[in-house]
C-alpha cells in the first residue's frame, strides 16, 4: 500500500480552536492548507489527555479502527504519547505520522515517576509510527533520547504572521512589560513575580495576558503572590484575548518576559520578535533556536536572580532596549510564513510515509 494524495487526517485531543501554542500551530496548518487545496480532515477526540482515561483510550481508537487501510494519519502527540497500546495496534495498516510540539516527559512540575512513565509511553508511541514531525530543531535533538533516528524526524517551525511593529508606551508611562502565555507552571510566572517584586523601586507596569483557567490551581497562586507582595497595581492579567485585543497589549510594549522553564519553540517569543519588541527569556528548552541573542537577554531558567539582573540592566537603560529592538526589527524579516510552514508539513507528511514503502 502507498498513499495516492496529499490528503490527510488529523487527530487532536479536544476542540481544535484552543488558543496554546500547539493548537493555534495544529490550526493554522490546516487552514493554510485549505488556503492550497490540501484536504485534512480534522478529528477531534474527547477524554483527559496526556493523562489519559478510559474515554480517551475508546475514543483514539475507535477513530482509528474506522480509517481505511493506507489512510495517512498525523496523530498530535498530546494524544498519542499516551496510548502507545492504540498506535501499536493500528500503526501496521496505516501510514501514521506523530507531531510532537515537545515530549510530554519534559512538561514542567511532574513527579519523576510522571516522568518516567510519560518517557516510556511516548518513546513506545513513537517506535511505532513511520516518523515524526516536531516544531523545533532542539525537538528533533531531543528525540534522539527516545530511540528516533534523525531519517525519520522533520522539522517545520511555526509561521509568525506579518503584524506592525510596537509604539511602546506613551511619553509619559513608565516602561511597559508584556508577557503573553497560559499561567501554568512551565511558563515560570510565579518567577516573573518574585523578580518584578525585587525591582519595586524601578519605573514599569506589567501586563501578563493568557488563561487563567487552564491551570487554575496554579493561576490562584501567582495571583494571589501578587496580592501578598502588594503588586496589584502593578502586574494586570488580563486573560485569554481575542486577536485584536492581544494586538493592543503588544503594541504598547517596551519589553516581552516569558520565564519559561522550557519551550518546544515558543510562538510568543516569535510574536513580540515579528513586532520588534526585545525579549527577556530564558535558555529552557528551543528558546535560544527561536530567539536570536542581538534581539534578546536569555537567562538560565528557574534563575530569579539573573532575571532581575536582565530585567533592571534593560529598564534603566532604555539605549539597550533600543540596541535589541533594532536586532528584533532585523530578525523579523527571517521568520517563517505560515503558508510556506504549511506545505513543508504536507512535504514531511509525504516524505515520512512514502520513505516507509522503499
Amino acid at each position: 500500500m502507498s498513499p495516492t494524495s496529499d490528503a490527510f487526517h488529523l487527530i487532536v485531543p479536544g476542540p481544535l480552536d484552543q488558543r496554546t501554542g500547539g493548537y493555534i500551530y495544529d490550526a493554522r496548518i490546516v487552514s493554510e492548507l485549505a488556503e492550497a487545496r490540501v484536504p485534512v480532515a480534522v478529528h477531534s477526540i474527547e477524554g483527559r489527555f496526556p493523562d489519559v482515561d478510559d474515554l480517551a483510550h475508546e475514543a483514539l481508537n475507535e477513530l482509528l479502527a474506522g480509517l481505511a487501510d493506507g489512510e495517512t494519519v498525523v496523530v498530535d502527540g498530546l494524544a498519542a504519547g499516551g496510548l502507545p497500546e492504540v498506535i501499536a495496534a493500528h500503526a501496521p495498516r496505516l501510514s501514521m505520522v506523530a507531531l510532537v510540539h515537545h515530549p510530554l516527559a519534559d512538561e514542567t512540575g511532574q513527579s519523576p515517576e510522571q516522568v518516567e512513565r510519560f518517557f516510556a509511553s511516548e518513546r513506545e508511541t513513537l517506535r511505532h509510527v513511520r516518523g515524526v514531525i516536531v516544531t523545533s530543531p532542539f525537538t528533533a535533538r531531543r528525540l534522539a533520547d527516545f530511540d528516533v533516528g534523525e531519517d525519520r524526524v522533520r522539522v517545520v517551525q511555526p509561521g509568525t504572521d506579518p503584524a506592525p511593529l510596537a509604539d511602546g508606551p506613551s511619553a509619559v508611562d513608565p516602561p511597559r512589560l508584556v508577557c503573553v502565555a497560559s499561567l501554568s507552571p512551565r511558563k515560570g510566572h510565579n518567577l516573573l513575580v518574585a523578580a518584578l517584586d525585587r525591582l519595586r523601586d524601578l519605573e514599569w507596569s506589567c501586563v501578563c495576558a493568557g488563561s487563567t483557567a487552564r491551570d487554575a490551581v496554579y493561576a490562584d497562586q501567582v495571583r494571589a503572590e501578587v496580592e501578598r507582595r502588594n503588586l496589584r497595581d502593578r502586574i494586570e492579567f488580563v486573560g485569554e484575548l481575542e486577536i485584536g485585543e492581544l494586538e493592543e497589549v503588544y503594541r504598547t510594549a517596551s519589553l516581552f518576559v516569558l520565564p519559561s522553564h522550557y519551550e518546544g519553540y515558543g510562538m510568543a517569543y516569535a510574536e513580540a520578535l515579528a513586532r520588534g519588541i526585545p525579549v527577556v527569556g530564558t535558555t529552557g528548552g528551543a528558546i535560544p533556536d527561536t530567539v536570536p541573542g542581538f534581539a534578546s537577554v536569555l537567562v538560565p531558567p528557574g534563575d530569579v536572580d539573573a532575571l532581575v539582573s536582565a530585567l533592571e540592566g534593560l529598564l534603566v537603560a532604555p539605549e539597550r532596549r533600543n540596541i535589541l529592538a533594532e536586532g528584533a526589527r532585523m530578525h523579523r524579516e527571517a521568520l517563517p510564513d505560515w503558508g510556506e510552514q504549511a506545505i513543508r508539513f504536507r512535504d514531511a507528511v509525504t516524505d515520512l510515509t512514502c520513505a516507509s514503502y522503499e
